[in-house]
């Protein structure tokens, strides 16, 4: 298990280790061709800033090279917004009062439906973590209901056992993505201090369980904001290294989420800064642009996701920096696209353009958008 991985290191040791990088450090890192871990804390380091138009320029050969000028468009799809976890950052916490729903079968047609519509053969199925109303029963179910409708179905919802994920791709799952918020483990107890997620090392074993059940892709993460994002994505390149060398057979990406405003109780729109939880650390554009080409610089496997939680101007720059997937036309509220476009959102995206604008500003940009993946029979 990467637990073993991840205990051998001390997070204010690798923390040093990557703020005490020189600019020598970093020349040397971009003069190599097979990157390692201690060239990602070199990108990672405040000596990497003055470098950025280089690593740019690097990071789209690569990233060119390996998967050419292609965008993967997926949409997520929200099937529940009940959760029995609390979160400091999330409006799906147990603790939010606000009305709860979970689609039926029914209603997952009809936004199936909206969604197909808009273009999509790729879905991303999201939901809060509430085991007896949304356990693996409804994600066999929902499974079931819309694998005859998309060319390929992923998943973000609660952490669960080999044997459960072993259950779900027999159903059809092709992909998880399981973000690990934080790698600091005292952090962490902090944001979760209740609920099944409050357990750090279930949930930094989930790639594990994953790897063993033969999923076909794993995404990795962490939330921007909780902590140092230096240290934070230097451990998240420490798991996918893991990852990737144990379960050679599996395919991997990487997202950045940056903390976002959710809606609070009595609808109240909590922002950072104004009532809603203030970020321990602000990443700049900049910063998510350096830790993007840092990333593909180490890695050129990995594909590299990016969500409407960024600005429409980022978004516009950032497919020539790395990125090989985003989503577009995105809800964050169970029923959003056609059942009840009124309910709860998670958190409030940024760049709120159509799809068809999204595809329209890949075109414009000289890459092309792509709606489906390859087919299961040609994998």
């Amino acid at each position: 298990m990467f637990s073993k991985e991840f205990d051998r290191y001390h997070w204010g040791a690798v923390k040093h280790g990557i703020y005490s990088k020189t600019a020598r450090d970093v020349e040397r890192a971009l003069g190599r061709s097979g990157r390692d871990l201690d060239d990602l804390k070199a990108l990672l380091s405040p000596a990497a800033a003055p470098y950025l138009e280089e690593m740019a320029r690097l990071s789209q050969r690569m990233t060119q090279q390996r998967f050419g000028k292609v965008i993967q468009l997926y949409i997520p799809l929200y099937l529940s917004n009940e959760c029995q976890n609390i979160c400091t950052y999330c409006g799906f916490s147990y603790d939010n009062k606000i009305a709860r729903r979970t689609l039926s079968a029914g209603e997952l047609l009809t936004e199936a439906a909206a969604i197909k519509a808009m273009g999509y053969e790729h879905v991303l199925l999201v939901s809060g973590e509430a085991n007896q109303t949304v356990g693996v029963d409804y994600f066999v179910k929902a499974l079931d209901v819309l694998r005859s409708h998309f060319a390929q179905l992923s998943m973000e919802v609660q952490p669960l056992d080999q044997d459960d994920y072993s259950r779900l791709v027999e159903h059809g799952l092709h992909s998880v993505l399981v973000y690990q918020e934080t790698y600091h483990r005292e952090d962490y107890k902090l944001h979760h201090p209740k609920g099944k997620k409050s357990n750090f090392g279930y949930r930094l074993e989930t790639p594990d369980r994953l790897g063993r059940a033969g999923i076909h892709k794993m995404g990795l993460g962490v939330l921007i904001g909780l902590e140092d994002w230096r240290t934070d994505s230097w451990f998240t390149g420490l798991h996918l290294r893991y990852l990737e060398n144990r379960y050679w057979r599996t395919k991997y990406s990487l997202s950045f989420p940056r903390l976002r405003p959710h809606v609070g109780e009595e609808g109240a729109r909590l922002r950072p800064h104004t009532g809603g939880l203030v970020p321990k650390v602000e990443m700049s554009d900049r910063e998510l642009v350096q830790l993007i080409c840092a990333y593909r610089l180490v890695d050129g496997e990995v594909e590299l996701s990016l969500s409407t939680r960024e600005s429409p101007v980022f978004r516009d720059h950032a497919i020539r920096l790395g990125i090989t997937s985003m989503s577009a036309g995105s809800r964050t509220n169970p029923g959003g696209y056609a059942v009840d476009a009124g309910s709860l959102e998670q958190f409030e995206i940024h760049d709120d353009r159509s799809p068809a604008e999204i595809a329209a500003m890949i075109r414009q940009g000289g890459y092309d958008p792509v709606w489906k993946d390859w087919d299961a029979v040609l994998q």
